[in-house]
């Protein structure tokens, strides 16, 4: 045990100067890392280019690859010139395995730097539509108004359609409706105002009121729909639900309500 002791002693004395060295540099990393990651996000959010996670990552990344270089030679003796070229001989069979990672972080990169989307744009990709949350080096993350959050690889998202909608258009709300065919347009069409604007006033969007439009016409009379416009954070069903009550509370004399009923006309 003692031998031990005085073996260890003589490794700590003789490898002090690399300890220290060792320890110096991890601390002025992680340092460093917490310090520009912080600015960086300061920065990012006051400035026009968007805060995503991506570029965040990347900084700290670069800052502890910096770190191990510098304590490669002194601490282990590792060239890191040998060490790039040996990493290089395996770049290609370890590119083949993490293609898929690869291709997500260039993906990840376009979207950004094209600003094809960015953190709280308004989107609708295959079928889910909802906010960006963030993008990250591998995937992107959309929210719905539901609270469920859809991740989509960047690789994925760099090559799929998507539409970027505006608060109106990601908030609107679609109920059809057939009048009878001898009923007035503009009473119709102020009855159901009236009654949905009373029924939704909390949960629309205050900037654009509730709309009636005709459509057209079918073998029982005229068909139409109300548009309503959710406020964000509201389930477009519970506004869809809070006006088809109201319209059904309100009499429904003017509506057909069995097709090819004689009232009908």
């Amino acid at each position: 045990m003692t031998d031990f002791g005085a073996l260890m002693s003589v490794w700590f004395q003789t490898n002090a100067g690399k300890l220290i060295w060792l320890l110096v540099v991890a601390a002025v990393a992680f340092i460093a890392d917490r310090v520009v990651s912080r600015v960086l996000r300061k920065v990012l959010d006051k400035s026009e280019i968007p805060s995503a996670s991506i570029f965040i990552n990347l900084t700290r990344t670069v800052i502890w690859v910096a770190a191990a270089a510098m304590v490669l030679q002194p601490v282990f003796g590792i060239n890191p010139t040998t060490l790039v070229t040996a990493l290089g001989v395996g770049g290609v069979a370890l590119s083949l395995g993490l293609k898929d990672t690869i291709a997500n972080v260039i993906g990840g990169f376009g979207l950004m730097l094209g600003r094809v989307i960015q953190p709280g744009d308004l989107v609708t990709i295959q079928g889910t539509t909802g906010t960006v949350v963030d993008i990250t080096w591998r995937h992107s993350m959309i929210e719905t108004r539901s609270g469920d959050r859809m991740v989509i690889p960047n690789s994925i998202l760099n090559t799929a359609s998507l539409t970027k909608l505006t608060p109106v258009s990601e908030g609107t709300v679609t109920l059809e409706f057939t009048a009878k065919a001898s009923s007035d347009p503009t009473e119709v069409s102020r009855k159901i105002l009236d009654c949905v604007t009373k029924a939704t006033t909390d949960v629309e969007l205050e900037t654009q009121p509730p709309l009636v439009k005709f459509t057209g016409f079918s073998p029982y009379g005229m068909t139409g729909q109300v548009l309503l416009f959710a406020k964000p954070g509201v389930l477009l069903s519970t506004v869809r639900d809070r006006a088809a009550r109201a319209i059904a509370e309100a009499g429904t004399d003017y509506l057909v309500e069995d097709g090819g009923s004689s009232d009908n006309v």
